[in-house]
């Protein structure tokens, strides 16, 4: 290999290396496809990827000297659609049908590709999957609608984010305390009250790091340790900063519109958890930016998620059912892989954000704190810890069954 052309493959494994990183990839896949990338590409490379920081180590047989690069990077967000497009194009330039050089053209285009959804699109996805997730924690149809309600004003902060760091610093404690506020006030003018806490939970689950928690523990499973602990403790800031920012918004509400005490409403049908779940998904398509093909698939993996633990959990006690959620969820997402040629990741996320228990999280945190508990949840800690623990079980033994054709 001439130096040139190892100067054009290091640049090209670099730029992939931090795209993939930036649409949020975890380490253990983001490693593997490029060690994959690297070997088609005639080169021997060494990757260490954590939360906030990429190094590569590449060299070649011909040339002694190694080429280093360590980059510090932002913690990467889901765009699950920008995701899609990468791989695509690594597909083809390992199947011949483009050159390195072009390659490397279509890899800016895609990354300088904004991503764009109009704002009025993703202000009603915030709604409608804030709506749908508190009809699935046992919410009236009351509280489904102060949540939409709710929902609507914490894609305004999202969006205010992107254009201000000052607000990108403190957009967790700060959406938490309007939601603790807005709720708040709700209850007071609006007759015959609302479950604020359960209200105020579901404005801000689109923030709870569940799944970002169960990405970290899936790293440390996969003895990825730097990058699993790095994760599961920026996951667990996250969270004590939204849960301090929703005891503060409540309490303030309290102080000015005064206590209101819940009168418990009838809840919502069964059939409602059908539509809860479709409506969940679908506002998950803009919210991780999936491709329109590969939508369908997303919302089948969510309803296949939900479903199949709903169903195990009557014979399954303490959170075991997550298990048979998982290994369904983990198995689908593999034979989609198979099916499409597209990477796994792609359903397998829409999938976990159903399973994973952020909310009880956020619950068990509460219940500890305040001592009050404001839905029925018994054993909640350990519940949870079990959940986590099956959720990653889960997706090790469907692996083992259905392997991934794909690294990503």
């Amino acid at each position: 290999m001439e130096a040139s052309e190892f100067r054009r493959t290091r640049r090209f494994i670099v730029k992939l290396g931090k795209m993939l990183h930036k649409y949020g990839t975890p380490a253990f896949r983001l490693e593997a496809h490029l060690a994959e990338v690297a070997a088609y590409l005639r080169v021997h490379a060494s990757f260490i990827s954590t939360p906030t920081s990429l190094t590569f180590v590449i060299w070649t047989d011909m040339h002694e000297e190694e080429y280093n690069h360590a980059a510090r990077v932002e913690p990467g967000d889901l765009d699950l659609g920008s995701l899609a497009r990468t791989d695509e194009l690594v597909s083809s330039l390992i199947a011949g049908d483009m050159n390195l050089i072009e390659a490397d053209e279509r890899l800016t285009e895609i990354e300088q590709k904004a991503k764009f959804l109009h704002p009025a699109i993703m202000t009603i996805s915030y709604g409608v999957a804030t709506g749908a997730f508190a009809v699935l924690m046992g919410a009236s149809l009351l509280d489904a609608i102060a949540t939409m309600a709710i929902g609507f004003v914490m894609y305004l902060f999202v969006f205010w984010s992107k254009h201000s760091k000052r607000v990108l610093l403190m957009l967790e404690p700060a959406v938490a305390i309007v939601a603790g506020l807005m709720a708040c006030a709700i209850a007071h003018y609006l007759e015959p009250g609302i479950n604020i806490r359960l209200v105020v939970l579901s404005s801000i689950i689109v923030f709870i790091p569940g799944l970002a928690l169960a990405i970290g523990l899936a790293e440390l499973s996969a003895r990825h340790v730097v990058s699993g602990t790095a994760r599961v403790m920026d996951a667990i800031m996250q969270l004590f900063k939204l849960y301090f920012g929703a005891f503060l918004g409540i309490s303030l509400g309290f102080f000015l519109f005064s206590e209101v005490e819940h009168n418990p409403i009838i809840k919502m049908p069964e059939w409602s958890l059908f539509v809860a779940v479709l409506l969940l998904c679908a506002a998950l398509v803009p919210i991780f930016n999936i491709k329109l093909k590969h939508a369908p698939w997303g919302i089948m993996c969510g309803f296949l998620s939900y479903f199949s633990t709903y169903w195990a959990s009557k014979y399954l006690e303490f959170g075991l059912g997550t298990f048979v959620g998982a290994f369904a969820v983990g198995i689908f997402a593999n034979l989609f892989t198979r099916f499409t040629n597209a990477p796994a990741t792609i359903v397998l996320m829409q999938g976990l954000i159903v399973l994973v228990p952020g909310s009880k999280t956020y619950i068990g945190l509460n219940s500890f704190v305040s001592g009050q508990d404001f839905v029925q949840a018994e054993h909640i800690g350990q519940e949870t810890f079990v959940i986590f623990m099956s959720l990653v079980a889960g997706l090790i033994f469907a692996n083992v069954l259905v392997p991934t054709k794909k690294a990503l």
